[in-house]
């Protein structure tokens, strides 16, 4: 299995939402097409932005805090017909549960539990080179939004 982490939310040319999720060393990305509502509930998970009400996700949350299970990791465990598939693995009373899910379900709750993301190596293979998706001017700013980020300087490069 590969960890790898939400880099960003994006949208393609046809404004339709887009995550996309990098390995450790930052060489390689997945993305994976999302819905609106899933893409929103992912935005504000990454913002840490909760609401008084809860919001389907942070619903799912806290049920699970309330049957004291914890989600521990997500995998993104194969594609079939160019469609992701992914599974929660949750632990209770000392047992792993896992749940069938939509990647942007499951990358939503990871978020808010801070558990880790990973690919399966099938699903692994589907990742692509950054210098493949972007072109190589993009790629310099990309790097140096990943130095700013590293460093700290994130805020004074968005400002």
């Amino acid at each position: 299995m590969i960890p790898v982490k939400v880099k960003e939310l994006v949208c393609d040319l046809m404004m339709n939402p887009v995550v996309l999720l990098i390995d450790e060393a930052e060489e390689k990305a997945l993305p994976i097409w999302v819905g609106p509502f899933e893409a929103q509930s992912i935005s504000l998970a990454l913002q840490g932005i909760c609401f008084e009400r809860p919001l389907t996700h942070d619903l799912l949350m806290g049920i699970c805090a309330r049957l004291e299970a914890r989600l521990i990791m997500v995998i993104i465990n194969d594609v079939i017909d160019g469609t992701y598939l992914a599974e929660l693995h949750l632990w209770r009373s000392n047992k792993e549960l896992v749940i069938d899910a939509r990647p942007s379900d499951a990358i939503a709750l990871a978020i808010r539990a801070k558990a880790p993301i990973y690919l399966s190596d099938k699903v692994a293979q589907d990742s692509l080179a950054i210098n493949d998706l972007i072109s190589e001017e993009q790629q310099q700013e990309f790097r140096k939004l990943l130095e700013a980020s590293r460093s700290g300087e994130l805020k004074k490069i968005v400002n």
